[in-house]
């Protein structure tokens, strides 16, 4: 592959890297057992409010944990996808399907730098 378009491509995915972290950051902790693997924050009642106030505000919470869930999903698996194009970068392995190892399509990989697949594997 041509190395300008590789440094291009590795610097758009370390970009995009640190937006998906910051991202998560904001709402999730990483976990420190599981490599790319993220937490949600379970909300933390305060207890300052009580009585329907106190079970109104939990609820809120609570549903804004469940609705943060599968976003921190998506941005996981970006992020795993993103860390799996890095490492191949690193290992002079990119750009190679991991099903068929033939190349992946230069076009495929120029709208999509982390694709595993060429088009006729995906």
């Amino acid at each position: 592959m041509d190395q300008k378009l590789l440094l291009k491509i590795k610097t758009k995915l370390e970009q995009e890297k640190k937006e998906i972290e910051a991202r998560l950051k904001k709402f999730a902790d990483k976990d420190k057992n599981l490599k790319d693997d993220w937490d949600t924050r379970f909300p933390s009642f305060n207890g300052k409010e009580s009585g329907s106030a106190s079970l109104e505000q939990a609820a809120d919470e609570v549903e804004e944990y469940s609705n943060l869930l599968p976003v921190e999903h998506s941005l996981e698996l970006k992020l795993k996808n993103i860390n799996s194009a890095l490492n191949k970068i690193k290992s002079k392995k990119y750009g190679i399907c991991d099903k068929c190892q033939k190349k992946i399509e230069k076009e495929r990989i120029k709208a999509y730098p982390e694709a595993q697949y060429c088009l006729k594997c995906k």
